[in-house]
């Protein structure tokens, strides 16, 4: 059987935090989390996850200067970005950076699919 897939979601909702989980635990990944980019940052430099899922506006850090760390420190981890203030400039930028998607919220369980399947196919690429 395949690894379980190690998912960190940064998200100052706890609801959707919750949600996430949720979906992402039916997908067959481990899931761990983050409220805000500063916490995100951290737990990507300690636990080293499979993935990266972040909203762009947290409190403290926010997902687009957190994707700028994460991707100095990890270059190779997955990162996608989850948004409803996704203008197509920020959009841009955080693909720019290094993101290798972007979910409008609110999302639909199939772009949840959709990026476990580009995340799982990178970490076996890179194995």
């Amino acid at each position: 059987m395949d690894k379980k897939l190690r998912l960190l979601i940064a998200d100052d909702s706890k609801l959707l935090r919750k949600k996430l989980r949720a979906d992402l635990e039916a997908l067959g990944c481990e899931v761990s989390e983050a409220e805000n980019g500063k916490e995100a940052i951290l737990l990507d430099l300690q636990d080293k996850p499979d993935g990266v899922i972040l909203d762009i506006v947290m409190p403290e850090v926010g997902g687009i200067e957190a994707l700028q760390v994460i991707r100095e420190v990890n270059p190779e981890v997955p990162v996608v970005m989850l948004s409803s203030a996704g203008t197509p400039q920020k959009l841009m930028q955080t693909l720019k950076m290094g993101a290798i998607d972007f979910i409008q919220k609110p999302y639909t369980t199939e772009q949840i699919k959709k990026v476990v399947e580009q995340i799982r196919k990178r970490v076996v690429k890179n194995g």
